[in-house]
């Protein structure tokens, strides 16, 4: 058997490479401008790692068929003509044989330049038929300009031109429009795009005429006041992200390679929103929507800030996940929880602003987070049975601290629990239920109690066994009416009296019953399996007030099924009360009731007119 030892070199599409990049790696034929920007700026880093005291300029011109760039930077040379624009993938900016080497007792410093994989120029083919490049090396004075023409099937040639073509070094690229893609290369559109991705670079930059640049950056500039300072903020944050702030954080973070700033939202909006963060990598634009960037509880904010540690991916549209962006994060979730430790000591009048609305973001910080819950315990809001208080205020009114773990069980139980003087947080709400059972962590000597029905009725009157004994009849039909909805009856004295039924259940009476129900309807099998899970069969009950003027006179109505139907409505208005969910026998139950009263009604009503 032989063998070919021949090595082989892969060839490449040029036409499917560009259709794969506009289509799959970038977002938008508009990166075009941003590859441009980036290889002109990382010449002129370049250019000045080689002479501090070089030139650094960026130029632009477009008319709407042709574009042109030049920049002062480092330049080519013929030989880097060959090995940098024609191998795809290949970058000066990773390459120690290439750019700055040590020959000129300069390190290549991968970490100033912007782009690292090789691929921005090709970039330019997706609006672009032919890019002709016109280089000047300024590492090589003595060689002359040489000229890159390459189409989009992938050819190019090489050809050197004298002096005058290019008399100082630098580059320039030419850009022809693709069919379809003059919209691409007007001057507005250049001119925008231009400003979309380097208004912080640390250049001059033009646009014909215009400048594109606006540096320092807002948040670096020098202001006459601190409230002439946050006024111009406001003003960025409205420009850039479309709201004006409620408040504004720093974000300086040196030893994270970050500087920027942070707005808070001026509305509430969903943990699950995904935050639209822009991020600058040494000035220039890398993203709008950077993911991952803050912890996830800080999802009030957006973030814009300026970089020079983080790394992009290829397409240089997002941030790659590594050890450098989980740093970053967790020192900017430092800085946000300086912020809000500040405002507590500082200014509680702007803290009390900012957790009327973000309350939920710091709730799920102080989860995790004993400072933060220690220093927000006296201003986060929770709804209980006193009001919307903090838990700090409401603990020390109340020697012990109940809570519900849902929504429903607080209906149920606050206008009881409030008449009975019994302390109820409504621990439904996101985070809320671990916040209050954390309380004694920071309050020591707190006693926090889950609320449950058995806790409720033993807190009611009861009533005095002779009256209840004589109200056994009633008590029977009451009880024997409920049995069949799996609920008991107990009788009980309490205020306020305009309340005449009580339901109360908790999640194990719920979970029973949809047990019950479900084996009810099941087919023998699955009856037998759903019988074998029953538990100590807990109910929900149906607490009468004994204090109710309506409760006493239907305790003495002589007609049995009368006073069933009327049991049965004070049973559907109890639930009506605790605004839970009603089941199809719920709503049937309601309407039968209603039915009945009105038929009782109109019947006695007749009655009595035919008697007259």
């Amino acid at each position: 058997m032989t063998a070919d030892q021949t090595p082989h070199t892969f060839q490449v599409d040029l036409r499917g490479l560009v259709d794969l990049l506009s289509h799959h790696l970038y977002s938008s034929p508009r990166v075009y401008l941003r590859e441009l920007l980036q290889n002109a700026v990382d010449a002129l880093t370049a250019r000045r790692a080689l002479d501090p005291r070089a030139p650094a300029r960026v130029h632009l011109h477009a008319d709407g068929t042709t574009l042109r760039i030049t920049d002062t930077g480092i330049g080519l040379t013929e030989t880097d003509v060959h090995t940098l624009l024609a191998t795809i993938g290949h970058s000066s900016k990773r390459d120690t044989t290439h750019g700055l080497d040590t020959a000129h007792g300069l390190e290549t410093a991968r970490a100033d330049f912007l782009g690292q994989f090789g691929i921005g120029l090709l970039a330019c083919f997706v609006v672009a038929a032919e890019i002709r490049v016109v280089s000047r090396s300024a590492r090589t004075p003595q060689a002359p300009p040489v000229e890159w023409r390459a189409h989009d099937d992938g050819s190019y040639t090489v050809t050197t031109l004298d002096d005058t073509a290019h008399p100082e070094p630098g580059t320039t690229v030419h850009l022809t429009a693709r069919p379809g893609t003059t919209d691409w290369l007007t001057h507005d559109r250049v001119l925008t795009l231009a400003r979309h991705y380097g208004t912080l670079l640390p250049h001059t930059i033009h646009v014909g005429d215009e400048p594109v640049t606006d540096v320092p950056a807002p948040w670096e500039r020098t202001y006459p006041s601190p409230a002439a300072r946050r006024v111009a903020l406001a003003a960025h944050c409205q420009n850039l992200f479309g709201f004006g702030p409620l408040d504004s954080i720093d974000l300086d973070l040196p030893l994270a390679g970050i500087r920027g700033v942070a707005y808070v939202l001026p509305s509430a909006v969903s943990p699950a929103q995904r935050a639209g963060h822009r991020v600058h990598l040494k000035g220039m634009l890398l993203t709008e929507k950077a993911d991952g960037l803050l912890p996830d509880w800080a999802f009030f904010v957006r973030c814009v800030l300026d970089t020079d540690t983080l790394r992009p991916t290829a397409s240089r549209e997002s941030l790659y996940e590594d050890e450098a962006l989980a740093g970053v994060r967790d020192a900017l979730g430092d800085a946000i929880r300086e912020w809000l430790t500040g405002l507590a000591a500082g200014s509680p009048e702007r803290l009390g602003q900012f957790l009327a609305v973000h309350h939920l973001g710091v709730k799920s910080l102080a989860r995790h987070d004993d400072g933060i819950l220690a220093a927000m315990l006296p201003w986060l809001p929770f709804e209980t049975t006193d009001g919307r208080l903090s838990l700090d205020e409401f603990a020390r009114r109340h020697p012990v601290v109940h809570f519900t773990r849902t929504v429903e069980e607080f209906r149920q139980v606050a206008a009881i629990a409030a008449a009975q003087g019994i302390g109820v947080v409504n621990g439904g709400y996101t985070y809320d239920t671990e916040l209050v059972e954390r309380l004694p962590e920071v309050r020591p000597g707190t006693v926090v109690a889950e609320l449950d029905a058995d806790t409720v009725t033993a807190h009611l009157d009861a009533v005095d066994p002779a009256r209840e004994l004589a109200l056994t009849g009633f008590l029977s039909v009451a009880r024997a009416t409920l049995d069949a909805l799996g609920c008991d009856v107990a009788l009980r004295s309490f205020h306020p009296v305009t309340v005449p039924a009580l339901h109360l259940d908790d999640r194990t009476a719920r979970h029973e019953q949809a047990r019950a129900e479900a084996e009810g309807e099941a087919d023998d099998l699955w009856a037998g399996i759903l019988g074998s899970l029953r538990g100590s069969t807990p109910r929900a009950r149906l607490v009468l007030n004994h204090q109710s003027p309506l409760v006493r006179r239907i305790a003495t109505l002589d007609e049995p099924r009368l006073t069933a139907t009327a049991v049965e409505a004070l049973y559907g208005q109890a639930l009506l009360m605790a605004q839970r969910p009603l089941r199809p026998a719920d709503n049937a139950l309601l309407n039968r009731t209603f039915l009945g009263l009105l038929e009782w009604s109109t019947a006695r009503g007749a009655d009595g007119g035919s008697e007259a």
